[in-house]
């Protein structure tokens, strides 16, 4: 087959270019095509297109971080040399221009943390659709893809039934398999296996954890918060909140060391952090208040009006012991440093995010699978993780911009569809 032209320079027809998924990767990655010149064709499973992105808004969609580029990067953890061209290519600053070329300012708020001035996902998502819709890419919702047939054509299953299609390019951005009601189901495995690429196995990211509370604790504080608190895992450690939950424990602190806890979990059977109640006052600073006199006050108001704890933090220092040390010290470096056991992974339902997925070693440098060229991947799919903070979404769109590149590139050079 003859090479073909986005401009249409007279070759037979325009390369028939796709990207499957509509979450933000597949949204991006068709921007970045059509923008290019071509008219890709976007396909998603689900009758609606970015339905995880606008569960995410709900609590103030966090696009990116403005942290100094160094230590952005080194928050992806094993997969920044994979990610850090990509990141270049497309940066925060570049997601924030994005943003506002669609009318949608933002701001950086007091953690650093980059959101919508509306703090909504529902405006930006509602300008990006009109903008892909005036660049001409097309949408087909409710359409699932399930492989490719012996041929090398890409096979989707709709209302009308079963239908193929023979493309140029696909930039594959299917997600991950967290909350997998919202259409990123990681069914998308099986066929790629079945193709010959392999995939690190899908695991919850950013997700809670299970632990074994008494039922009095659970009954009286199921849902309270823990609030400014620390927890220290292999020498990292991260301060914010968390909550107990009937079958464990969740939250901003909990979730930002969720890879090193979930890998404990997985090598030794449970993982072991410190929680520290009061992370603004020193050990000694406690002990010396916990030394005020007590008088007719019970242990927790004493606790409450001494350390500053809540009746929670105050319940879950006894938890699994007879009683709580009687001397300051003592009962100071409980608060500061009170061991949890986490025996088990939320599960990817409820996961923020998902580890595993399609290998760096499987892509080349533009993002096409090195064992079926012409085929790019995107997003979630690919086996990386991040904590929350704008991290997630904006390798996501790096990503994608990086995959619809080199999709483009090679358009330009390829002279045959989709391999087999």
């Amino acid at each position: 087959m003859t090479n073909r032209s986005a401009s249409g320079d007279g070759l037979s027809k325009p390369p028939v270019v796709c990207v499957i998924g509509g979450g933000p990767a597949g949204l991006m990655a068709a921007e970045r095509l059509a923008s290019l010149g071509f008219r890709p064709t976007l396909f998603e499973r689900m009758p609606s297109v970015a339905r995880k992105f606008l569960l995410a808004g709900r609590g103030g969609l966090n696009l990116t971080h403005s942290e100094p580029t160094e230590a952005f990067l080194d928050r992806y953890g094993a997969a920044r040399a994979a990610l850090e061209p990509a990141l270049a290519r497309f940066s925060a600053a570049d997601l924030i221009a994005w943003c506002e070329g669609l009318g949608v300012e933002t701001f950086v708020g007091s953690s650093g943390r980059v959101f919508p001035r509306s703090f909504k996902a529902s405006p930006l998502l509602r300008a990006w659709l009109h903008r892909l819709d005036s660049l001409g890419v097309e949408l087909q919702a409710g359409r699932r893809w399930t492989g490719w047939t012996p041929e090398g054509a890409l096979v989707f299953e709709g209302p009308d039934g079963v239908e193929t299609v023979h493309a140029d390019a696909v930039v594959f951005a299917l997600g991950g398999a967290s909350w997998p009601r919202l259409g990123g189901d990681g069914s998308w495995v099986a066929p790629f296996a079945q193709a010959g690429v392999p995939a690190a196995p899908l695991r919850p990211s950013n997700c809670g954890f299970l632990a074994r509370w008494s039922p009095v604790l659970v009954e009286r504080f199921e849902g309270q918060p823990l609030k400014r608190i620390a927890l220290s895992f292999e020498g990292a450690t991260v301060r914010g909140e968390a909550m107990l939950t009937v079958d464990g424990i969740e939250g901003g602190a909990v979730y930002a060391l969720s890879a090193r806890l979930r890998d404990a979990i997985d090598r030794d059977g449970a993982a072991r952090p410190t929680l520290d109640l009061r992370p603004d006052l020193t050990e000694e600073e406690l002990a010396r208040r916990l030394s005020a006199p007590r008088g007719g006050r019970s242990l927790s108001t004493h606790l409450r009006k001494t350390a500053g704890l809540a009746p929670v933090a105050a319940a879950l220092l006894r938890e699994g012991l007879p009683s709580l040390p009687s001397e300051p010290p003592a009962l100071a470096r409980r608060i500061k440093a009170l061991p949890l056991e986490l025996v088990g992974t939320k599960g990817l339902e409820r996961a923020i995010s998902t580890a595993g997925g399609v290998p760096f070693g499987e892509i080349d440098d533009r993002f096409m699978l090195t064992r079926r060229p012409g085929c790019f991947v995107a997003g979630e799919m690919l086996d990386w993780e991040a904590p929350t903070g704008g991290y997630l979404l904006q390798a996501t769109f790096a990503t994608a911009v990086a995959a619809a590149d080199g999709a483009a590139d090679w358009l330009a050079g390829s002279s045959t569809r989709v391999e087999t």
